[in-house]
């Protein structure tokens, strides 16, 4: 199996607002970049977003090391977030929805697929990749708003 370094980040201007996000995907040499926008969206909807985008690339079930800033999107899969939300049929208590299900469920999909290690970095401090896509994304907001 290939070992993938993946690294991703969302951003908004407002939350909701504007929204970007980037990923950085690495495999031995060969390394991409990728971002998008939307026009009305939330700083977390971009983080998956980033996630998601950067995951579907992958055109074969990889080993995949995954850096984000987020806590929601690392803690989902990490502290057991998921399988509870799946298991309450999608939600976080008798009365509230789990946001974003669309993008948390194509997650989960992708999480079967790969194995991915989800590595929470600090953001907007030192990392040098999750720097760049920060800046990807805020590019995004700039460049579309």
């Amino acid at each position: 199996m290939k070992q993938i370094e993946i690294y991703t980040d969302g951003a908004c201007s407002g939350n909701p607002g504007a929204g970007g996000w980037g990923a950085v995907l690495m495999y031995g040499e060969h390394k991409i970049e990728i971002s998008g926008f939307e026009k009305s969206t939330t700083n977390n909807k971009m983080e998956l977003t980033a996630a998601y985008e950067a995951l579907k690339r992958l055109k074969e079930p990889c080993r995949v090391n995954l850096y984000s800033d987020s806590a929601y999107l690392v803690n989902a899969f990490l502290q057991g977030w998921l399988d509870k939300w799946i298991k309450n049929g999608w939600k976080r208590n008798k009365n509230e929805e789990v946001k974003n299900v669309d993008l948390w469920k194509e997650l989960v999909k992708l999480a079967d697929i790969h194995e991915i290690k989800w590595i929470k970095v600090k953001g907007h401090a030192d990392n040098e990749y999750n720097n760049r896509c920060d800046k990807l994304a805020t590019d995004e907001i700039k460049k579309n708003s």
